[in-house]
């Protein structure tokens, strides 16, 4: 027998790599051609360490982070400079994702949950604003004080959007994010296309 369907009363997507397409290879492609060196060179010093997961958490600034990025890649670049290539990451929204969301308003209230720090925030808050209008809400990891996987995370979501976390589908380009959620009570599934998001609705959810 198939499983029964799920009763989900709200659509929650990641934004990088669900609705907008990510490269973080065009910031270091700006910082190399400001510094003058090898793109090569600063993809290899450059990682999602300690530092950024607290720029993430709202525990640290922008500019304590851009310090904390001049020390690491070894590179004398200016605030303008390091933002620039920072916000040079957000590539365009994914093929078809704006038309599915259009057809899910209709029927489900829709949120937004982002590992994401201020000035990404800012800057794809005014790029994506018309995307954005459709949704109820968004929820960012700094303003949270908690990331993706935790569970503090996705339970601190699931109460400012006012459901209990089986009632709400949330969706996710990173397996470990998929997880997070599932084990926090909220039905999760891995998604990094507008094709992902459908086959679980109709498939998996058998709600659309």
């Amino acid at each position: 027998m198939p499983p029964a369907p799920a009763t989900v009363d709200a659509l929650v997507f990641d934004f990088g790599g669900v609705l907008v397409d990510i490269d973080f290879n065009r910031a270091f492609g700006a910082w190399a051609n400001a510094a003058q060196v090898p793109a090569s060179r600063i993809a290899a010093q450059f990682s999602f360490d300690n530092a950024y997961e607290a720029l993430e958490r709202g525990e640290i600034d922008a500019d304590e982070y851009f310090a904390h990025l001049r020390n690491v890649l070894g590179l004398p670049l200016s605030t303008e400079e390091l933002l620039a290539g920072w916000n040079a990451i957000f590539v365009g929204p994914l093929p078809e994702i704006e038309k599915l969301l259009a057809q899910l308003a209709k029927s489900f209230p829709l949120y937004v949950f982002s590992n994401t720090n201020p000035a990404h925030r800012t800057f794809w808050q005014s790029r994506y604003e018309n995307m954005l209008a459709r949704f109820a809400g968004v929820f960012c990891s700094c303003d949270l004080g908690a990331r993706k996987p935790s569970a503090e995370a996705f339970l601190e979501v699931c109460r400012r959007i006012g459901m209990a976390p089986p009632r709400i589908c949330f969706f996710d380009d990173r397996p470990e994010n998929v997880l997070g959620a599932r084990q926090a009570g909220l039905n999760a599934f891995q998604a990094a296309s507008a094709a992902d998001v459908r086959r679980a609705l109709v498939h998996e959810l058998r709600i659309a």
